[in-house]
This record gives C-alpha cells, structure tokens and sequence, in this order.
C-alpha cells in the first residue's frame, strides 16, 4: 500500500464514517486496505465486511449508520423512525428496518436489527434522506412512521402509536392530509379514521 493510497482510504472513511470493501473499489481502489488498516489498527472491524473509522466521533445515530450500510436499500421504520424523529420516549433496543416482502434479512452479528416486511407501495412511500457521519440514511418521514405504527400495532403496542400521533400533531411535524394520504398507500383508513377525526 503505497503513502498517497493510504491516505486516500484513512480520508474516505474519516469522511463517511463507516466504509465497505466495495466502497474502495468503487474508487479504484484495493479492497483489501481495510483488512490492512484494521490489522494496523487504524480502523475497526465491526463484522463482515464493514469498517468503522476510529477518528470519528460516533453520534447518537451511529447504530442507524451501521444498520443502513450493513442492510443498503433498508429505511429506517417504527421504534427507530419515532426516535430519530424524537416522538417517543421509548427507546429500542434494536434497529427497526423495513424491506421488500421478497427481500432477504441479512444476518449482522454485532447489531441488534428487527425486520419488517412491507408492500412495495409502503416501502417507497414518505422516505427522506438524510447524511448522518457521512452515510446516506433512509428514514420515514414523521407521518408516515405515525401510520407504520398504526399499521404494525400489534408489534410495537398501540399505545405507542397514540402517543407519536398526538406528539407529532402537538408539535406541528406533520399535516391532516399528509396522514390521510398515507393511511390510503397503507391500507389503515378505516382503522385510524376515529382517531384522526378526534385530532380535528
């Protein structure tokens, strides 16, 4: 590994954070310098094929940005969405990701990730991108997570789902239309009308 490729890859992943072997080779680089660098222990290895800079500081949403690269394409729903969103005072033990219903739940040793299957329509629906260390990070947005929690009650509890709905309604994070139209892709009207309609 000569000097210059070395500090190539030490500040590509002091910028994003966390890095694959495919991130390198995307660049024309080795995939291979991670394994090297984490041997040197200049990065750290937190499973198959995913490295974590030791120069960057990890925010509160850093278990969010091992779970998006570990899983690309995964968005970041319910328990994990209201947190992020800050419209819950729980606080999940694991990573909620929603995929494909034919999608494959990846196995990651060293993360704590709870799968949730939804439609096509569902999964496409109210995501919002955001860069957080430096990965790009797919989160539903506050209405949309407010109907997934309806939706997967059973799951999360429907207390929770009140308690987001009315916070959420409380500080203005989201619009009666854009509830209405997401209860419609999620196949909840009929379920949440008596509770929207108490909001009005």
């Amino acid at each position: 590994m000569s000097d210059s490729q070395m500090q190539q890859v030490r500040d590509l992943i002091r910028h994003q954070g966390v890095l694959r072997p495919r991130d390198l080779a995307a660049r024309g680089l080795p995939a291979s310098y991670l394994a090297r660098l984490a041997k040197k222990g200049s990065v750290e290895s937190l499973g198959r094929g995913l490295y974590r800079s030791l120069e960057v500081e990890a925010t509160e949403q850093h278990s969010l940005v091992e779970a998006c690269q570990a899983v690309p394409g995964a968005v970041v729903c319910l328990l994990s969405a209201l947190r992020f969103h800050d419209l819950t005072t729980q606080s999940p033990a694991e990573v909620w990701l929603a995929i494909g219903n034919k999608a494959r739940a990846a196995r990651v040793g060293w993360l704590p990730l709870r799968f949730v299957r939804f439609s096509a329509a569902a999964l496409a629906a109210g995501v919002e991108a955001y860069d957080i260390e430096g990965v790009h990070v797919l989160v539903f947005d506050p209405a949309k997570t407010v109907v997934d929690c309806f939706k997967y009650r059973n799951k999360i509890g429907l207390d929770v789902a009140l308690e987001a709905l009315r916070a959420g309604w409380r500080e203005r994070r989201f619009t009666m239309d854009q509830l209405w139209y997401y209860a419609g892709v999620c196949r909840m009207t009929n379920v949440m009308r008596p509770y929207l309609e108490g909001l009005a």
